[in-house]
């Protein structure tokens, strides 16, 4: 084989790389997100999906944890100083508070009460009540407001990693000529939420739950060849990163209704918040004063 007949062959082989590298992969836009250890999603868009109306629920995702009974009011509010939820708006996400709310009551483990921004709104039909301007029978007086049993705070962290398969696709890139963005296009998003249930009467933490979520993304043709257009064949209809913090706050959720329908109140000898068991001498909890009480007795002589 001449040198000619080389070109030509080792060029053709790089061409065959390129094709098959884009076909393997366009049929595979992404992964659906993975909740925890079982997949989720079920074809649809994230892993929360459908609608609540009372106790009674639209095409919810069916993995979701369910009550029988709900086990009082409860209130979701976002830590808005956070490091967290200032990396949503890079991301272009908005507030957790929507989708948590549907989940809590599409699962009827909890009454879900405004303790967000709708309060301004509520505040201003309560004004023009006081104000005189509504009709007769408005029925917007004082005293009818339900108060919030607990509240849930969310916390997320987050994740990217380009390994995996990508590092494979490197090396065939080099050995066939294929696009070197091709093998960085496979992405693996993965993130982490934390749900805090308190009771906002005690100020004590209920529950706690961690959840977790990750896919790859397959973003072949916007990724490796540039096409004008192309994202609509790689990636998703939105964005990775929101997918996978809906999934891994289902995943957080699920965790946390199994931890409260069993639940089982933690004690402390003597009282809640009264000192604890752990008392030091010359303080004033009951605690402290049994430690006074062992160190006033007299230490028996020794017998000769």
């Amino acid at each position: 084989m001449n040198n000619i007949e080389q070109d030509r062959f080792w060029r053709h082989w790089r061409l065959m790389g390129t094709a098959a590298g884009a076909l393997l992969l366009a049929g595979c836009p992404a992964t659906l997100p993975t909740v925890g250890q079982p997949e989720v999603g079920g074809g649809g868009k994230t892993a929360v999906t459908g609608a609540a109306g009372g106790a009674t629920t639209a095409n919810a995702n069916s993995s979701l944890e369910r009550c029988d009974q709900s086990l009082g009011t409860i209130g979701v509010v976002e830590d808005q100083n956070a490091g967290w939820y200032h990396t949503l708006r890079n991301y272009k996400l908005g507030s957790t508070v929507p989708v948590l709310r549907m989940m809590i009551q599409q699962s009827n483990c909890f009454v879900v009460v405004e303790r967000g921004a709708t309060m301004r709104n509520m505040n201003i039909e309560r004004n023009l009540q006081k104000s005189g301007e509504m009709r007769g029978g408005s029925n917007m007086g004082a005293g009818q407001m339900v108060a919030a049993d607990y509240t849930m705070s969310p916390e997320i962290t987050f994740s990217q990693n380009t390994g995996g398969m990508g590092g494979g696709l490197a090396g065939l890139s080099r050995s066939l000529g294929v696009v070197g963005a091709l093998a960085g296009s496979l992405k693996t998003n993965e993130a982490s939420t934390t749900l805090i249930m308190i009771d906002n009467r005690s100020g004590v933490q209920l529950a706690a739950a961690e959840g977790s979520a990750k896919n790859t993304d397959f973003n072949v043709f916007g990724g490796a060849f540039g096409w004008a257009g192309g994202a609509g064949a790689g990636g998703y209809s939105s964005t990775p990163e929101g997918k996978i913090i809906i999934a891994a706050f289902a995943d957080s959720y699920n965790q946390l209704v199994k931890a409260v329908r069993n639940y089982k109140a933690q004690t402390v000898k003597g009282g809640l918040g009264t000192g604890g068991t752990l008392g030091v001498q010359g303080g004033a909890t009951p605690a402290s004063k049994e430690v006074d009480a062992a160190a006033a007795k007299p230490v028996p002589k020794k017998k000769k």
